[in-house]
């Protein structure tokens, strides 16, 4: 139909101009120059009716309906990244980051703009309505067949993660803020005498000069070079905050020459650079879009720029959703521009991915004769961020609904192919009692970033503060994920290389099964753990689901906990869960590698031995795959692979013999056996017939060479 020129002059005359050519959010004012705006497209996914992704949201990791009849929500999902502390939990409000694509068949929606999704289920299938409020429809179909493929599907589209450097898996202390050099060695030193291991020590905003980033106040940490010295000559590192908001100071170098080479995001008209107030005060905000500044603020990470900095010194972005404490939602207001003359609303969810790209890449530049990974975590997000480092969930709250949401908030990062990722161990703001942090730390020491972390106004919470006994049940937890870390390491180079989430739903690994479809208070790391972290209080035990494809072995007493049931998709079983056990299981037909010796970090185990441990299936057999590398480089022809007892290897001789095993632990075997023999050479064994566990010792073979073991 053809309106005359009349009736379309009436019905724009009819319209609630409010909200088309301009639009307020409380005191500010949106000037919207070119006017009401949007793109969509209804997507619909027959015959289905579980969808995952899209985060991040404090809620199930199942999307929920958010329209029709008895929708679960009010409102539509919303992707718009915002500073958001203390978060509420069960919404569909924006969170720090967002990333588009859902289950085993995939849609990838690449629009950075505010985007709303709302989801409506009926007659077995469900539909989603998406609506952007600027850009163009750009959308990726990722037919899959099965998860696998759609992940294959999606890493071409986006990328991998990255191996990340050994030391960075291992256990992170923080807190806003450690004072001084001198609390910095009291925290390192306790650490040191418990015999408690930790890779990492973390420090906020008050340790630079006037939240001047890449300073120091010369008062508090008078010999940063030497600090960082004195933790990285026993194994540790340190990690240093370093946010997009630049303090607008004259003679602040940093802020002197990004005015003078013209970096910063301008006002709506383009001419002034934007003034808005963060952390430090009055700031501007340098444009992340523009190649050349990425490149330039790269280069601010070089020794010899960023003074006191070594090595040994890695970074901590935060606050780049952007966050503005006098913007509209504590952001920048989208009408600013960019240094091409774009409105910060076309791309307002790319700023902390780039800004976090940009550090990377200076973390490389820094160090091109050391070879060095990079490791920076960033709150921010969008498709794509895993290429760069570690995203944690941000402020979240020490009660028991944020780690009971925790869990399933990490997941829904993973489905969205965000692989290290992790939620504060104890909650950032308030104070955890001795339960709730017990917890906490063992359901941290299963997740793939593992990080303590407090607000200034929380009690102090190392883990002696608790006391003796709570801190040794700390400790334990500390101790399970130090002695898998291989594993972690394995599967995280396999997430590299295939595409597939590090910590998966149950559905990534058994698509066929529907009775775990919508399950988010348990999964698997890789395809061979299963966890079930204790997120209630006073729980001594609890319901774990086993998909009975498998036999399932309790990685504590290494018995079966679970039998393969031809007749049933899933058995429930119920399994103790006092407050010094996390309920942890292996798959049957698995070899997962472990180091079992005490040590304090993850550099002071680099040359121990392995230790397998084997879960026959029902058939006694088993395969695994052990990955190793020198942990730290970037040089990744220095490496090599294990898989099915055959190997290949790029490293030199000597190295062989760092590779050590020390010890096989066979579970599920049949009977006491006659004799057992490595490459014809008879060892020890011990075979538990209660238990039906069998342990060879000290084989004495390298897991860089062939070797064969025979039982008879």
């Amino acid at each position: 139909m053809i309106e005359s020129e009349e009736h379309r002059k009436l019905s724009e005359q009819d319209l609630d101009r409010e909200g088309l050519w301009e639009e307020h959010f409380q005191s500010h004012q949106d000037s919207k120059p070119f006017g009401p705006m949007s793109v969509g497209m209804d997507i619909d996914f027959p015959e289905s009716n579980h969808l995952y992704g899209i985060p991040e949201h404090a809620s199930s990791a199942t999307l929920k309906t958010t329209f029709g009849e008895n929708a679960h929500f009010k409102e539509p999902y919303r992707l718009y990244n915002l500073d958001v502390f203390e978060y509420e939990l069960d919404e569909t409000m924006a969170l720090y980051g967002n990333s588009v694509k859902t289950g085993t068949t995939g849609v990838f929606w690449f629009n950075p703009t505010e985007t709303y999704v709302d989801i409506a289920s009926s007659s077995g299938s469900t539909g989603t309505h998406w609506i952007s409020e600027s850009g163009i429809i750009d959308v990726f179909l990722l037919p899959g067949p099965d998860p696998s493929s759609v992940y294959h599907q999606y890493a071409t589209l986006t990328g991998t993660t990255p191996t990340p450097p050994m030391f960075s898996l291992g256990y992170h202390q923080c807190r806003w803020n450690y004072k001084d050099e001198k609390d910095v060695y009291m925290v390192h030193g306790k650490f040191e005498e418990l015999d408690y291991p930790y890779d990492v020590l973390w420090l906020d905003i008050e340790h630079t000069n006037g939240k001047r980033y890449f300073t120091w106040d010369s008062s508090l940490f008078p010999d940063p070079k030497t600090m960082q010295k004195t933790l990285a000559d026993q194994g540790r590192r340190m990690v240093t905050i370093v946010d997009p908001h630049i303090l607008r100071d004259n003679n602040y170098y940093i802020h002197k020459e990004a005015t003078a080479k013209g970096l910063y995001i301008k006002d709506k008209q383009g001419e002034k650079d934007y003034d808005g107030w963060c952390w430090p005060g009055s700031s501007s905000y340098l444009d992340f879009t523009d190649e050349n500044v990425r490149s330039w603020w790269a280069d601010q990470f070089s020794y010899s720029r960023y003074e006191g900095s070594t090595p040994t010194l890695f970074t901590w972005n935060d606050m780049n959703e952007p966050s503005v404490f006098n913007g509209p939602e504590v952001s920048m207001q989208k009408d600013l521009r960019n240094l091409h003359g774009d409105e910060h609303r076309e791309w307002h969810n790319l700023y902390g991915m780039l800004f976090h790209r940009a550090t990377g890449e200076g973390h490389i530049r820094r160090s091109p004769s050391e070879d060095i990974r990079p490791f920076v975590l960033s709150r921010a997000f969008f498709a794509g961020s895993q290429k760069y480092g570690a995203i944690w969930t941000g402020d979240n709250t020490a009660d028991w609904g944020h780690l009971q949401v925790a869990g399933p908030m990490l997941l829904s990062l993973n489905t969205a192919a965000l692989s290290f990722v992790g939620a504060d161990v104890g909650g950032f703001f308030g104070n955890p009692d001795a339960e709730l942090f017990t917890r906490w730390m063992q359901a941290g020491a299963y997740q793939p970033f593992f990080r303590g972390h407090a607000h200034h106004d929380s009690k102090r919470r190392e883990p002696w503060m608790y006391g003796e006994e709570t801190m040794q049940r700390l400790r334990q937890a500390a101790l399970w994920r130090y002695q898998l870390l291989p594993f972690w390491y394995t599967v995280f180079h396999e997430a590299e290389i295939s595409g597939m989430p590090v910590m998966r739903m149950m559905w990534m690994q058994y698509p066929e099964t529907e009775a775990i479809f919508g399950v988010d208070d348990q999964y698997l790391i890789g395809a061979d753990l299963l966890v079930k972290p204790i997120t209630a209080a006073g729980v001594s035990e609890v319901e774990v689901l086993f998909p009975t494809d498998h036999l399932w072995y309790d990685v504590k007493s290494l018995q079966i906990v679970c039998s393969t049931i031809a007749s049933m998709s899933v058995e429930s079983r119920t399994i103790s869960s006092a407050i010094d056990e996390i309920p942890v299981f292996q798959r049957g037909g698995s070899i997962i590698p472990r180091k079992l010796r005490l040590r304090r970090s993850t550099t002071t185990m680099k040359t121990d031995p392995y230790t397998l441990f084997v879960a026959l299936d029902d058939s006694y057999q088993a395969s695994g795959t052990l990955y190793m590398d020198d942990e730290e480089t970037l040089g990744y022809s220095k490496r090599a692979e294990c898989a099915d007892a055959s190997i290949s290897a790029d490293l030199s001789e000597g190295a062989a013999e760092d590779r050590m095993i020390e010890r096989i632990v066979i579970m599920g075997f049949p009977s006491t056996p006659k004799a057992v023999s490595v490459n014809e050479e008879s060892l020890d064994f011990s075979f538990n017939k209660s238990s039906n566990v069998l342990v060879v010792r000290k084989p004495e073979v390298s897991a860089l060479r062939d070797w064969s073991i025979k039982i008879v």
